[in-house]
């Protein structure tokens, strides 16, 4: 089982950056996917999950009509579109591949996203 995240960078406030998670290994179109997220100090948090089919998303608070997380089941790949970055969503973003709403089951290794003028 592989999932490779990219995409991270530094960007500055109000800028946008779109993260890539590809997936092998396992039956992907058949997994709730995520992306989380871990910044300095902190524990991992949910930012958002897409449904197998895609067709149901969930989004955390703190990334509500900024970000958007999609997924290309013939690609084996998963988006997260982040929008108006703010200095406080720095951190490495991680995905995971599980049931829908639960702990992912695997893991990827993680980008680091940083939002810096």
């Amino acid at each position: 089982v592989q999932l490779v995240e990219s995409g991270g960078g530094l960007v500055q406030p109000g800028g946008s950056l779109r993260l890539s998670c590809a997936a092998s290994g396992f039956g992907f179109s058949s997994y709730g996917m995520s992306w989380y997220r871990q910044a300095p100090g902190k524990e991992r948090e949910q930012v958002a999950g897409i449904t197998s089919s895609g067709r149901t998303t969930n989004y955390a608070d703190f990334v509500k009509g900024r970000f958007t997380i999609s997924r290309d089941n013939a690609k084996n790949t998963v988006y997260l579109q982040m929008n108006n970055l703010k200095p406080e969503d720095t951190a490495v973003y991680y995905c995971g591949a599980g049931v829908y709403r639960m702990p992912a089951t695997y893991w990827g290794k993680g980008t680091l996203v940083t939002v810096s003028s």
